[in-house]
């Protein structure tokens, strides 16, 4: 049976670097993957594109041909795309690595909030089997801010109830959040969505005007509604920490069941092993103390470890250290702390 992340969320919230991320992690553990871009718009993707929706519409001709803005120029390629989707797949198919697929979505966030055509596109996927993932990325940014917080959780919120797919909400660029001030709460109360009752007093103090307390009664009947569905919660994702996307994608696997006896597809015996045996799992806490309370001093520790293993496997082989081979050999250290089995998933024997 195939599977496919579908990764969707607002524009700049990382969606290519996380494509681009997952790739070289999945190709470390031996797990055969493609990407696929489905944005219309994106002609500068940090990643190779197995299949790229521009070779057969742009955002760029349908403004010139239909006169519509760029949009809505992205929600009528989406139509085009669900029309001609049989011939879209047709291609998909000659890829060869069909069985996992990354699929990189338009930032339009109309596409996952209340317009058809993406939704189609995905339910479509699912009559071919694929069992399905959304992966949700949003800018940690926007819980440093009470007022952009609650309207994060609203697009959440609307995003799982529009698109009816296992999905994980998660904070993106949690390794920059350190940048943006103090949060007003431990991480955890942003990650859980714990009681929004107390980010209102907070909300009204960012806006005393008599703006702010016209919108008061929205404020709260908005997360009160949030909290009554009790749906939204967030996994957090440095994606230059390794440690954090092993931990996304154990996460990721149990949505999807590709832990459960699928892992002939990928091959990935060592993450299978891993995954049974506990491993890594990276508490919303560890995160934490890695990105906010102790970054700097984590960046340096990091920083003397990496130049020395990337000095010792220069003398060793004589030659530079590829992004992959960084990949195999942080898998291999998290295996070693944590008493796992190598298994078959390397593939140039480090």
């Amino acid at each position: 049976m195939p599977f496919a992340q579908l990764v969707i969320g607002p524009p700049g919230s990382g969606k290519s670097t996380y494509c681009s991320g997952m790739l070289q992690f999945l190709s470390a553990i031996g797990r055969k993957a493609s990407v696929i871009n489905l944005d219309p718009a994106n002609d500068h993707t940090n990643y190779n594109p197995a299949l790229d929706i521009r070779n057969f519409i742009t955002v760029e001709d349908i403004m010139s041909e239909e006169g519509l803005g760029p949009n809505g120029s992205i929600m009528r390629a989406m139509e085009e795309l669900e029309q001609n989707w049989d011939d879209f797949m047709r291609e998909v198919k000659k890829l060869g690595n069909t069985d996992y697929l990354i699929v990189d979505c338009p930032g339009q966030v109309e596409l996952f909030t209340h317009h058809h055509s993406l939704r189609a596109l995905f339910l479509k996927m699912q009559k071919l089997d694929y069992r399905l993932v959304v992966i949700n990325l949003i800018d940690s940014f926007y819980i440093t801010s009470p007022a952009q917080y609650i309207s994060v959780l609203l697009l959440a919120l609307r995003s799982m109830l529009q698109l009816d797919l296992p999905h994980i909400n998660v904070l993106s660029k949690i390794d920059l959040l350190s940048n943006y001030g103090k949060l007003d709460f431990s991480l955890d109360f942003y990650t859980e969505v714990q009681d929004l009752n107390y980010l209102l007093p907070l909300i009204k103090k960012d806006s005393p005007s008599l703006l702010g307390e016209k919108f008061a009664g929205l404020n709260e009947a908005i997360a009160d509604l949030i909290m009554d569905f009790g749906l939204v919660e967030f996994e957090v994702l440095a994606v230059e920490d390794k440690k954090s996307m092993i931990s996304l994608l154990s996460v990721i696997d149990k949505a999807m069941g590709y832990t459960f006896g699928s892992t002939e597809i990928g091959g990935d015996t060592i993450w299978a092993e891993a995954t049974r045996q506990g491993g890594y799992l990276g508490s919303v806490m560890d995160i934490q103390e890695r990105w906010i309370d102790h970054k700097q001093e984590y960046d340096e520790q990091e920083r003397k470890e990496r130049e020395e293993r990337i000095k010792d496997f220069d003398q060793q082989r004589n030659r530079i250290m590829t992004p992959e081979e960084e990949w195999e050999e942080e898998v291999r250290r998290w295996e070693a702390e944590h008493g796992a089995e190598i298994g078959k998933g390397f593939k140039n024997g480090l």
